[in-house]
């Protein structure tokens, strides 16, 4: 019944999609526009850098909350924290008040890293900087981000049942991101810079796309 209360705060929490709110709030769906994703990265393409800082700073608030809320709710559940974050994030993906079609987890992983442990937080958060802005794409940083934290948190804590959900997680972003991926071969993915040149960003894509 833990596991199950858990994995439902968590999961109800992550529907709560401030990326699709601000955009109803502009006139729009923000997954009918710009890469489709309803997370900070196209609320920054489609709106604006304050939205998307909004965005970004809500859904990190939003899975450090229910994170830490697990861990005080079920003290008892070992890897509560975990599975509530986790859950949160599967919510923000596949959130059923908006069938389904939501984020790809990014910032709600680092919100439930950084509840998890601050310190580790801060490194993976500089590791995972250079990584971006050395290959200057993003959507490198939720796939080799997940799968870091899922090994330090094995390797740290040897916690099987937590080990295996935050895998399963970091499937489901693999998932996810495999269209970005692939429009890096294409070479019409979004570069980081696009948030200081970006037409010059736009122009690069639609040469490449066309």
């Amino acid at each position: 019944m833990q596991i199950i209360l858990c994995s439902l705060i968590g999961y109800l929490f992550g529907n709560i999609n401030a990326a699709y709110i601000i955009s109803k709030l502009k006139g729009f769906d923000i997954r009918d526009r710009g890469s489709g994703n309803a997370g900070a990265s196209n609320v920054i393409i489609t709106i604006g850098k304050k939205a998307g800082l909004i965005t970004a700073l809500f859904d990190i608030t939003k899975a450090a909350v229910v994170s830490a809320a697990a861990a005080y709710l079920f003290p008892n559940l070992r890897y509560s924290q975990i599975l509530g974050g986790s859950a949160c994030i599967i919510g923000h993906i596949f959130p059923f008040l908006m069938k389904f079609h939501g984020g790809k987890g990014l910032a709600c992983l680092a919100g439930m890293i950084l509840s998890y442990n601050p310190q580790l937080f801060l490194l993976l958060l500089a590791i995972e900087i250079f990584l971006g802005f050395g290959l200057d794409y993003i959507c490198v940083v939720p796939i080799t981000g997940s799968l870091l934290f899922t090994g330090i948190y094995a390797f740290i804590t040897g916690d099987a049942a937590g080990t295996v959900i935050l895998a399963s997680v970091s499937l489901v972003i693999l998932y996810k991101h495999i269209e970005n991926l692939h429009r890096i071969q294409l070479g019409t993915e979004a570069h980081i810079s696009f948030l200081w040149r970006k037409d010059q960003e736009i122009e690069r894509i639609k040469h490449n796309t066309n």
